[in-house]
């Protein structure tokens, strides 16, 4: 199973529609880790599963969805309600409460992936206002029975090697 993942887009639609349309045959899945600024209701946002994150207002978004992916439990959340900027030790405390295996989450505009306790942690980085890289980033997640790949793209589609990754779950 294939997992189109973006976050942080803030406002932006044209972005949006080339990075589905580039993935939409090699996806079963697309999420959105909140900070959309635009409506539920919007044409860009239709194929995905979203979140509410800290700039999208009205009450349209849930705070967390949860996805059976495969066997492994995957779970969406913004990232600004576990403050996430700071640490990752609260969003942790709540994956495991709940059972997941893998954490999509945004906020902090930096993207990432890591293992922790055997949970994977990803954070798409931002298409719009990237932190502490110059590259604005998304990412897919292949589920395979017994491992994970991760691969981040520029919002060009070009592959960003440094940060993709394989991981044992």
């Amino acid at each position: 199973m294939n997992v189109l993942i973006i976050s942080d887009s803030h406002g932006l639609t044209n972005e949006i529609d080339e990075i589905t349309k580039r993935h939409k045959d090699e996806v079963d899945l697309l999420l959105h880790c909140g900070d959309s600024e635009l409506a539920k209701d919007s044409e860009h946002l239709a194929p995905y599963s979203i979140v509410k994150g800290n700039c999208d207002f009205g009450e349209d978004f849930p705070n967390e969805i949860i996805h059976d992916m495969n066997g492994y439990k995957l779970y969406m959340t913004h990232g600004h309600l576990y403050n996430v900027k700071a640490t990752l030790m609260n969003l942790k405390y709540r994956a495991e409460e709940i059972g997941a295996d893998i954490i999509c989450y945004g906020h902090s505009h930096i993207a990432a992936v890591e293992k922790n306790d055997n949970r994977l942690f990803i954070n798409p980085g931002s298409i719009r206002l990237p932190v502490l890289s110059r590259k604005k980033t998304y990412a897919i997640l292949e589920v395979e029975k017994d491992h994970v790949n991760v691969n981040f793209f520029e919002v060009t589609g070009e592959k960003v090697n440094e940060l993709s990754n394989q991981f044992n779950l």
